[in-house]
């Protein structure tokens, strides 16, 4: 096979969508699984539910409620359609979104964990000695973290590189623009380019392997403080 010829546009797209994904849900998973850790609130029980809804729901049906939310009509891809003319929904905007959700209970769980397992101890005596909170978390509460951290980006990473129902629903199959790796597989597999199939199948195996031998190496070798 010619390599000079083959497309790796679905390639670049897809570590584009991972990476911009993994930024996302470090951002909004970490204050959740913070929250998590430290709360007692009656609602903990309902937000882990939503958190991990996601482990356990066919993609297409998250696809397809996102494609609803996201579209022109929706509660979310309406006013975004009134204020700039397009709506979310077969965008890469979509994409992120749709993977950010997809993926939040593998970057949230192994942070709720660390948390959990830091304990309060460091931090009540970080505050003992008039450290702020946030300087709490950051100085103490994020580098005994540290484990917890490496996991969750790399299988919010990996998982978002093997999403197939959830773009393919809200995305689509557009070239250039929201043709991810997955959906690039099955279109060669449809047109029977075995070879080709096989370069994204294989690179995709590969890559699974590596980021399960990292992350039980990790989980082996970087110890987690325990209060």
């Amino acid at each position: 096979m010619d390599f000079s010829s083959f497309d790796f546009t679905p390639v670049w797209l897809t570590l584009k969508l991972a990476g911009v994904t993994v930024l996302l849900l470090l951002v909004v998973g970490t204050p959740v699984a913070w929250w998590l850790a430290h709360t007692r609130s009656r609602f903990r029980g309902i937000v882990e539910a939503v958190v991990a809804l996601p482990l356990v729901l066919p993609p297409t049906v998250l696809g397809f409620y996102l494609l609803i939310a996201l579209g022109p009509n929706g509660w979310l891809g309406g006013p975004v359609k009134a204020a700039t003319g397009s709506a979310l929904s077969f965008t890469f905007t979509g994409l992120v979104i749709a993977s950010t959700l997809y993926s939040l209970p593998f970057v949230v769980q192994p942070l709720h964990s660390t948390f959990e397992a830091v304990g309060k101890v460091p931090l009540e005596t970080a505050w003992s000695l008039r450290a702020s909170r946030l300087d709490a978390f950051l100085t103490i509460a994020s580098p005994l973290g540290l484990r917890g951290y490496i996991t969750a980006i790399v299988l919010g990473f990996a998982h978002t590189l093997g999403e197939f129902g959830v773009v393919l629903m809200v995305g689509g199959n557009i070239p250039g623009k929201t043709k991810v790796i997955s959906i690039d597989i099955y279109d060669r597999v449809e047109v029977m380019e075995y070879a080709e199939a096989h370069i994204l199948s294989g690179g995709l195996l590969l890559f699974s392997f590596v980021v399960l031998l990292t992350v039980y190496t990790i989980n082996r070798r970087l110890p987690i403080h325990i209060s």
